[in-house]
């Protein structure tokens, strides 16, 4: 692993991310910035936010495989780390079938995607790959620095820790809600973990794996479902639920803050004083 992303980083959907809460956010200590969602192949915020920073990592979480091809993508890469050498961790998947037309031969695709990068010349140790069942994992341990899985638990942190085997990068992320009223803390997190993932066959398939039953994933999630997918509680409540994945084998943890309102540093700002 030549990226250092520390033990805790900041996940946040790309329309979120701007060069001024990435200041702020290496300020408090966070070791990694993760850009959310599908960034386009040229990659441009994430050098934004390397501009504006000076130590703080960048990673994608993660770059589609089926949107943003390879070549484009390596090149971007190669322009990145010779700006800002070991700060960027190129993270690739390749989504959900929901989302494209031509999704066929999903594990084909990674294979012939990750060679595509190495001929590029992406070196293995920076790069990562989202993964959630046992075969991707494989894979992530197998042709890149590691697996960044999405949409998990502890639980799922282990079980992932112990098919990867040692030294190799495992980067969950967690959702989190700072509020300790239980119903208005899944009034905020039930609406981004529905939708749209417990209408997505990977996520509900990994979900049913961890042995969730077809009655926690409907009707918008359980509350059990909810609670554990989205965290919730004063600081100490949630750096305790963040923790566990560390506990559970976790390498770096990537920390996605939901809230009412569109600013994610209070939040932040509290786990950092306890975390960080």
């Amino acid at each position: 692993m030549a990226v250092n992303l520390g033990k805790i980083g900041i996940w946040r959907g790309a329309p979120g991310l701007n060069p001024d809460l990435a200041v702020e956010v290496e300020k408090l200590g966070y070791g990694a910035i993760w850009i959310g969602g599908s960034p386009g192949a040229e990659l441009r915020l994430a050098e934004d936010l390397l501009d504006a920073t000076s130590t703080i990592a960048v990673a994608t979480g993660i770059v589609n495989m089926w949107n943003s091809d390879a070549a484009t993508v390596g090149a971007s890469y190669k322009r990145i780390a010779a700006r800002h050498p070991g700060r960027f961790l190129l993270g690739v998947g390749i989504g959900h079938p929901e989302a494209t037309q031509i999704y066929q031969k999903p594990y084909e695709k990674i294979v012939s995607y990750l060679d595509e990068l190495d001929e590029a010349g992406v070196p293995v140790e920076e790069m990562a790959l989202a993964a959630l069942g046992p075969k991707v994992l494989r894979l992530a341990a197998e042709r890149t620095a590691g697996a960044h899985p999405y949409l998990t638990t502890p639980e799922h942190t282990r079980q992932a820790r112990d098919i990867l085997g040692d030294g190799v990068l495992l980067a969950p992320e967690q959702k989190v809600v700072f509020d300790t009223d239980p119903e208005r803390a899944r009034a905020v997190a039930r609406p981004a973990i529905e939708n749209p993932y417990l209408h997505l066959v990977n996520y509900v398939n990994n979900l049913k794996r961890l042995g969730w039953k077809d009655e926690d994933i409907a009707d918008g999630g359980s509350d059990q479902l909810i609670d554990a997918l989205g965290i919730h509680g004063d600081a100490k409540t949630v750096a305790e639920g963040v923790t566990a994945h560390l506990d559970a084998g976790a390498d770096h943890v990537c920390v996605q803050v939901l809230s009412a309102g569109d600013d994610p540093l209070p939040g932040y700002r509290q786990l950092a004083d306890i975390l960080l």
